[in-house]
């Protein structure tokens, strides 16, 4: 309940924009309830993000994407990412909150570099069993590679306002968008592929 009204504080007016006095009434709760859970400001947006994080992580798992061709699977994860961006708008609006804040929350947990082993983890796979069968080049960072999908994703979601002004279509609709993660996918699977 705290951390719901904290997401709606937070990501509609950033970590410095949002007020404790709002968070709580938002949540229906007394403001001295907030500090004894969360001690601070920063204490409530670090376990925000853990949760968000979390959230999706734990959605993350349900692609089941070992073992899979790895041509498909990266292809997957992709539109995954991208569809997470799409479904969780909020996040992408804490995520460019924290870069403005140095990415102090994220530091500071310990658990959200922990959250993203495992994603790295089915990566590598993906990458070495791509390669493996002459599929995939050998030299692609999975790290690298995640940063390329988020970006080819996350971008076109968090600007879709100006690039609608500038262009003068709507992007934000299925069809849209089902046409952007299918670019984004094609883009990724051409630069992995051997040759």
């Amino acid at each position: 309940m705290i951390l719901d009204g904290a997401l709606a504080e937070f990501a509609q007016k950033g970590f410095d924009g949002a007020r404790i006095d709002e968070i709580a009434l938002r949540a229906g709760v007394n403001k001295n309830l907030l500090y004894h859970h969360y001690r601070s400001k920063d204490g409530l947006f670090t376990a925000l993000l853990e949760r968000t994080y979390d959230t999706i992580r734990r959605r993350q798992k349900d692609l089941q994407l070992r073992g899979m061709d790895p041509v498909e699977g990266m292809r997957k994860l992709v539109t995954f990412t991208g569809r997470i961006w799409v479904q969780f708008p909020e996040f992408l609006r804490l995520l460019q909150s924290e870069n403005l804040n140095g990415g102090r929350h994220v530091r500071a947990s310990s658990e959200i570099p922990k959250m993203y082993d495992p994603l790295l983890d089915t990566i590598r796979e993906l990458l070495e069993r791509g390669s493996r069968t002459g599929v995939f080049r050998n030299d692609v960072d999975p790290i690298d590679l995640y940063i390329s999908i988020s970006a080819l994703t996350a971008h076109y979601i968090t600007n879709h306002h100006t690039f609608e002004a500038l262009f003068g279509q709507r992007l934000m609709s299925p069809k849209r968008v089902k046409q952007r993660l299918e670019h984004a996918a094609d883009m990724v699977e051409r630069y992995l592929l051997a040759g």
